[in-house]
């Protein structure tokens, strides 16, 4: 028996955990059938946008590799050369509070008195946007929540290992990534500004021409930009 037992044992620890699904539903036990159904379309309707909103470029076009012989040290390496190989440049790898690891890039301009948090669109990686500026990619699968999580990881990067704090902080998001730029601008008062380059209202208006807010939307920035207090630079064409 002790062994049979076990065996049972290591079979159940290898079984994977399953969530409630009442709470991936976020709805409680007690709900009604209707409650339920309801709640099971928007989590349907916010998957579908999400789905919509995220295609980085498969495969990524640029890779990291720790430095021999230095275990925090790490470089990124493109089909074109090693991006890594340059003094100015940190490559970092960041733990989310989202349980995520994230690459940045943060380079050093001795002569700026201000430091530029950039948040890239779409279809887009480190690989190919190293020569604009600072970068950012989640290395899961991407959500809202997660880009979240990631823009505050670097957020607090800054501040704690490079000492920068939000009254020197310029903000920039690209296209989806200005859902994760205005996140992070309506929580810190005192930014020295953002800026706005092919900003999306939200992602449900991306798709469709609505003119309401529903709960299932994603990147809600035409409801977050009314929380941001520092100027705004609204980069964008008539017609995109």
């Amino acid at each position: 028996m002790p062994a049979h037992r076990a065996k049972s044992d290591k079979h159940d620890a290898a079984k994977p955990h399953r969530r409630d699904p009442y709470e991936v539903l976020g709805v409680l036990k007690s709900s009604t059938d209707q409650d339920i159904k309801s709640a099971y379309r928007r989590m349907a309707l916010k998957y579908l946008v999400a789905k919509c909103a995220f295609f980085p470029p498969s495969p990524a076009t640029y890779s990291v590799k720790k430095c021999d012989g230095d275990g925090e040290k790490a470089v990124a390496v493109s089909t074109a050369a090693l991006i890594g190989d340059d003094s100015s440049l940190d490559v970092l790898l960041l733990d989310t509070k989202r349980g995520n690891k994230i690459v940045a890039f943060y380079l050093r301009n001795p002569s700026a008195r201000l430091t530029l948090l950039y948040s890239h669109g779409n279809a887009a990686d480190l690989g190919q946007l190293y020569d604009l500026f600072v970068q950012l990619k989640a290395n899961l699968r991407p959500s809202e929540a997660n880009t979240y999580a990631d823009i505050e990881a670097v957020y607090e990067c800054l501040e704690t290992e490079y000492g920068v704090s939000q009254e020197d902080l310029i903000l920039y998001g690209q296209s989806v990534g200005s859902g994760p730029t205005l996140h992070l601008a309506a929580k810190l008062p005192r930014l020295r500004g953002v800026v706005l380059h092919s900003a999306i209202l939200s992602g449900l208006r991306v798709v469709f021409h609505v003119k309401f807010t529903f709960c299932f939307d994603i990147y809600k920035n035409v409801n977050k930009i009314r929380k941001v207090k520092c100027p705004v630079l609204v980069i964008h064409v008539s017609r995109n």
